[in-house]
């Protein structure tokens, strides 16, 4: 319980950060005031993005960790399933050939045909798997598949579209936070709460799952519900996730990886404290990407301040963990 009091610390000083510090910074106590510029900046600006980014961290952290745990494999990432592919896909036809200003499920049009793409991915991939009777390793391998065939399909479109779209949608799979309405973090917050709930209530699930198929039947289990829920459940926040904000990598392997190193493999702890250090993560990221404007005078995505961050930590932790493990 330490370890996620330190993360929700965390998460809360990331919060405040994020809100104050930026192009502009602000002063809490004018914005709080109605009638400032402050106030209209903090509240139709800055704090949707950075709930966004709080929302999108704790989604793809927690569904990293719980990923790596279903498939036994620290390096899983949450996009495993298909998602990216199916969300990418989604996304990109709407942006190149669809009209401005639409929606869709209550999101932007952009942002509801990602969703979509991304739970039709996933239900394909999980569908293929149970069909192949080839357990885990039979969806990883048919969400890899699909990943690849729906970015053939992406490149395909890319080549076909005007300059001016091109770019748009090059900028959304580089992944970027935009402005959302209240009304659609709302929708998203509720649905991403619904996914968490269920993989914070199999955390236990999963523990079992670690000892290995025999044992965990052998203590009741029925492994391939729980598998199925468990995955359906990740890939569902992932998808919104996804929706929101892009193709943000490196948050659901880092932070994982980081947590399991701090608290071990009990899952009870590992998703919780990886929700809030993936909320945390990327709140600071978005706030050094808004940070760089005034370095570079326009403001990278989000997506390729994680992955520069994200990369060679990760690699130096892969080495550390390697060294410190017995031959």
């Amino acid at each position: 319980m330490r370890v996620c009091a330190v993360a929700l610390a965390l998460a809360a000083l990331a919060f405040v950060a994020a809100v104050t510090l930026g192009e502009q910074s602000l002063s809490l106590s004018d914005a709080l005031e109605g009638g400032t510029a402050d106030h209209d900046i903090l509240f139709s600006l800055r704090l949707p993005r950075v709930l966004m980014a709080a929302l999108v961290g704790a989604a793809l952290a927690a569904s990293g960790a719980a990923m790596q745990s279903l498939l036994k494999n620290p390096l899983a990432d949450p996009f495993v399933l298909g998602v990216s592919g199916g969300a990418g896909l989604g996304a990109t036809l709407a942006l190149a050939f669809a009209t401005s200003g639409a929606s869709l499920l209550g999101f932007s049009l952009v942002s509801g045909s990602a969703l979509l793409g991304g739970v039709g991915a996933t239900a394909l991939v999980v569908a293929v798997g149970r069909l192949s009777r080839g357990g885990p390793h039979a969806v990883v391998l048919a969400g890899v598949i699909f990943n690849a065939f729906a970015l053939a399909i992406i490149l395909f479109v890319k080549s076909l579209v005007a300059p001016d779209r091109l770019g748009q949608v090059l900028f959304w799979l580089a992944g970027t936070l935009g402005y959302e309405t209240y009304g659609t973090l709302g929708l998203a917050a509720a649905a991403l709460a619904v996914a968490l709930t269920v993989l914070f209530l199999g955390a236990f699930q999963l523990n079992v799952l670690a000892l290995g198929e025999d044992q965990a039947k052998a203590l009741g289990l029925e492994t391939g519900r729980a598998r199925l829920v468990l995955l359906v459940a990740a890939s569902l926040a992932v998808a919104i996730s996804v929706s929101l904000a892009g193709l943000v990598g490196f948050v659901g392997v880092l932070v994982p990886h980081l947590v399991r190193l701090t608290v071990g493999g009990d899952q009870r702890l590992a998703l919780p404290a990886s929700a809030l250090g993936g909320a945390a993560f990327l709140m600071v990221a978005d706030l050094g990407a808004r940070l760089l404007f005034h370095v570079f005078h326009s403001e990278p995505p989000v997506g390729v301040l994680t992955a520069l961050i994200g990369g060679p930590l990760f690699l130096v932790l892969m080495v550390r963990e390697a060294r410190l493990r017995p031959h």
